[in-house]
């Protein structure tokens, strides 16, 4: 995507705020009332300081406006999400650590705009940065307390692009561990550093990963925007099954300097927030858009005008191995788009199981290559193989699962200079576009829509993870944009409507995206329940 494309949709979408005239704006008022009813702590609601009755809601563009007029300073802002992190994050385990200079930087935004010199949207906007997001002044860990010391010697190219921008580094989000690339059968959201991260929707359910502690944050109003990562679903499912907004970007789009890899292949850092303008800024912003700034129309609506999806034509991937319940809100979410004007076909792209063999044994070469090299930046095990050694002789590293079986077959892998190796990536590359270029171009589709993932399941350790999500795989090994926005809700979990485009149509898929979400208006707060009874079966 050019550099020019998200701006060029921000200001084609009209200016202000995500408010479409007539939609109607869900309050935090009932949320705060239920946080307040079922959360251990009986204060902390989303208005704490700021003078903002709907923290849970509210926009970049509100929030900026509110700023331009004096009657909210980024302090206060990030006062009240620091005081929410104190009072909430005890009980989900989302936050690492918070900034100890958060308010310094607040306390500049402010005299910023004071001064009308405000650097653009994010200007005074708190965001977390998933943990294995580079940053100088904080440890950088992965999860691992093999990289618990020293923090990494520079910010990542995505941390520079926040920080000139004049966003608020508010501190690290907890994450599965190497982003859920350590062990055979992980625990989505359990890090040696962090340790297990709830879902707040429902306590003793997972939070998915390995962006987890970035989308429980977010659902639990803990910032206003997070960045997460990643290689197949780990930026989607967690927003999915947290009731928030998640955009993988095309791969190459934000910089990957700077953020411990998986592989150079498929990795890519992308925005996480409540909605999707925020999401769309965030983008702006990470991908370098230097149009974004004061005076540029900043808001995303779901259309300028109330048909944003008349003519659209989306393609329904139902995928029913998620169960009925999934299944059946597949049913009225294509019913809602249809009423507002899209024309749903149902598809089942090509090559899933092909790309399902051939996935995870490129993955572990190019793992071997691009951790080796990132270790070698970092004070502690300087390649995978003491790496490993070092997971073996800490037993802080096996407390919730012990395997490492994915590390070992990666040290065992071809090196990616291996004939076989190319010839694999090769065949990923091709079916994985084409599994989504030829179902777009045979059914003329403006793009294809999946479940992004089942209720959450229970955290077993024991177990792990119950997470066979076929639906991020095709645009993650493709290169291509993926979004998810609540769908709604399944026995009080959040379910996502994953959207998928081809390559570069990251600013398409986001418009696509804005309407969806209003016509859908699926979110809601939190409950922080403790449980709802056993899982519902799939199948």
């Amino acid at each position: 995507m050019k550099s020019r494309s998200v701006v060029t949709l921000l200001a084609a979408l009209g200016a202000g705020a995500l408010v479409i005239p007539g939609a109607p704006q869900p309050r935090a008022e009932a949320a705060t009332a239920a946080y307040r009813t079922n959360s251990p702590h009986q204060q902390g609601g989303s208005s704490v300081t700021t003078g903002l009755d709907h923290l849970d809601t509210v926009t970049i563009p509100e929030i900026q406006a509110r700023m331009a007029d004096g009657s909210l300073t980024s302090s206060a802002l990030t006062r009240a999400y620091l005081r929410r992190i104190a009072i909430i994050d005890p009980v989900i385990h989302a936050v690492l650590r918070t900034d100890p200079t958060a308010l310094r930087q607040a306390a500049a935004s402010d005299a910023r705009h004071r001064h009308g010199n405000a650097r653009g949207p994010l200007d005074g906007i708190p965001v977390l940065l998933k943990d294995n997001v580079d940053t100088h002044d904080m440890p950088t860990t992965a999860g691992s307390l093999a990289l618990a010391g020293t923090p990494p010697d520079r910010d990542a190219a995505l941390v520079t692009r926040l920080r000139d921008a004049g966003a608020v580094i508010l501190g690290k989000t907890n994450l599965s561990e190497w982003a859920n690339f350590r062990a055979e059968k992980p625990t989505s959201g359990w890090s040696a550093v962090g340790g297990q991260t709830h879902n707040p929707y429902v306590l003793d359910r997972n939070p998915c990963g390995s962006s987890a502690g970035s989308a429980a944050a977010l659902a639990a109003s803990l910032s206003q925007v997070a960045i997460g990562t990643e290689t197949d679903g780990s930026i989607v499912c967690p927003a999915g099954m947290n009731g928030v907004v998640g955009h993988k970007p095309t791969l190459g789009l934000v910089s990957r300097s700077g953020v411990v890899p998986i592989s150079a292949e498929q990795d890519t850092a992308g925005p996480m927030a409540r909605n999707v303008t925020d999401v769309a800024l965030t983008l702006a912003v990470l991908s370098g858009d230097a149009g974004v700034r004061h005076g540029t129309p900043g808001g995303l609506s779901g259309s300028s005008s109330s048909g944003g999806l008349r003519g659209k034509r989306i393609g329904l991937w139902r995928l029913p191995s998620l169960g009925s319940k999934v299944d059946a809100l597949m049913t009225r979410t294509a019913h809602r788009l249809r009423s507002a004007g899209a024309e749903v076909v149902e598809v089942t792209p090509p090559y899933q199981d092909r790309l399902a063999e051939l996935e995870f044994p490129a993955l572990f070469s190019e793992f071997h290559r691009d951790i080796d090299a990132y270790l070698a930046t970092r004070h502690g095990p300087r390649n995978l193989a003491r790496l490993i050694e070092f997971d073996r002789t800490h037993p802080a590293e096996r407390t919730c699962f012990a395997g490492q079986e994915l590390f070992e077959r990666a040290l065992a892998a071809p090196r990616t200079t291996d004939p076989g190796y190319r010839a694999k990536r090769a065949e990923l590359r091709d079916l994985s576009r084409r599994s989504l270029d030829e179902t777009i171009a045979a059914h003329h589709l403006d793009a294809i829509a999946a479940p992004t993932n089942p209720p959450a399941w229970t955290t077993d350790c024991a177990r792990g993870d119950n997470d066979v999500i076929p639906s991020s795989t095709p645009a993650a090994v493709a290169g291509y944009p993926s979004l998810s926005v609540p769908a709604g809700f399944v026995d009080e979990l959040p379910v996502g409507l994953l959207l998928m485009a081809g390559g570069h149509r990251d600013a398409a898929l986001l418009s696509l995206g804005a309407a969806v979400e209003h016509h859908l208006h699926a979110w809601r707060a939190p409950r922080y329940l403790p449980s709802v009874g056993p899982e519902s079966p799939r199948g």
